[in-house]
């Protein structure tokens, strides 16, 4: 699913659910994704927030363009190599010219393979509706090939 978001796709990151009202996902930290100390890097977390925001408002806004403006980000908890983050996206706010998305990110609890302890929650404002170029016109057909229309 290189073809979704070539950088989550880069670090490792796998979408499982896809589609307007959710979206979710889990990363393996690997030493790639770690800082110094060997916790998972404060920026992955933001990446994986704004793919997955990005992706969401692509599709909510009928496969229009959009653009980032804003991404606050609150890190509660590490997650250390060999952890698995699972993360979900899901729109807080869908308008004519913006749309807002709350992102969450846990540390998978090995024994039941559930949510663990809430590492991370991000809030992403995007611009939504922006006109596409001719080059464009094609940049949703990846998403729409996967998602839960």
């Amino acid at each position: 699913m290189a073809e979704l978001d070539a950088p989550l796709h880069g670090i490792g990151f796998r979408v499982e659910e896809l589609s307007p009202s959710r979206l979710t996902g889990r990363l393996l930290v690997t030493p790639s994704c770690c800082q110094p100390f060997k916790v998972l890097h404060g920026g992955v977390s933001a990446l994986v927030a704004e793919g997955l925001a990005s992706m969401g408002a692509h599709m909510a806004s009928g496969f229009r363009r959009v653009a980032g403006v804003q991404l606050s980000i609150n890190h509660f908890r590490s997650a250390a190599a060999g952890d698995t983050v699972l993360a979900q996206a899901v729109p807080v706010h869908v308008g004519r010219s913006t749309q807002v998305w709350e992102v969450k990110l846990w540390k998978m609890d090995p024994s039941t393979r559930d949510k663990g302890p809430q590492i991370a929650e991000a809030r992403v404002t995007l611009l939504c509706n922006l006109p596409l170029t001719e080059e464009l016109k094609n940049s949703g057909d990846a998403l729409r090939k996967y998602s839960k229309l």
